[in-house]
């Protein structure tokens, strides 16, 4: 009776061991299940180049424009007369002097005194304007049909503005020239020449 007594209180032993290694494996896996992921870090977005940061800086500058008229214009409701209008209200903040036909220095490239005659924004910049906003309406959901700043009027306004300006500066706006790529190709004589000489 003494030996099954002892071989049962060695099973209630290993029992009750193998017990609190299970439940120690559970704790840890359970542990493992809870375990949450650390957060991946989010990829920084690509910098905007010059010419975008300066197109969304033109455009929204456009539309604050289009907001302060008395009353305000929709973007739906701008018209080719509301561009020119803009591209007038710029020349205020122009850095480019445009002589009149009365000064003395009208047509001299590089005057040598000061004058009165007005500062006005260079024709390069009010054609590179026009270019990015032409762009960024179409980017804003614009039809190039419709597209305001591709009207012809606009182009006829900045070839009058280039004229005027490259009159009173003396500084002739010319066309840049397309490089021409030649292409070398083989001289087909030499062979012709090289077998009648061995004749």
């Amino acid at each position: 009776m003494s030996g099954a007594g002892g071989i049962a209180k060695a099973c209630a032993a290993a029992a009750a061991e193998g017990s609190s290694r299970s439940s120690t494996g559970t704790t840890i896996c359970s542990g493992d299940r809870h375990h949450q992921p650390q957060p991946q870090p989010q990829p920084h977005p690509v910098p905007l180049s010059r010419y975008e940061s300066q197109k969304r800086r033109d455009w929204n500058t456009f539309g604050q424009y289009l907001k302060n008229q008395r009353p305000p214009v929709s973007l739906s409701q701008c018209s080719c007369n509301h561009v020119l209008d803009f591209l007038r209200y710029l020349d205020q903040f122009g850095k480019t002097k445009v002589h009149l036909h009365g000064c003395v220095f009208f047509g001299q490239p590089d005057p040598p005194a000061p004058c009165t005659c007005p500062l006005r924004q260079a024709w390069g910049s009010l054609d590179a304007l026009i270019g990015r906003l032409r762009a960024a309406y179409e980017e804003h959901g614009g039809s190039p049909e419709t597209n305001p700043f591709g009207n012809g009027a606009i182009r006829v306004y900045l070839r009058e503005v280039r004229e005027c300006q490259a009159k009173a500066r003396g500084i002739p706006y010319k066309k840049k020239k397309k490089k021409k790529y030649h292409q070398i190709k083989p001289n087909n004589d030499e062979p012709a020449k090289s077998s009648r000489q061995s004749t």
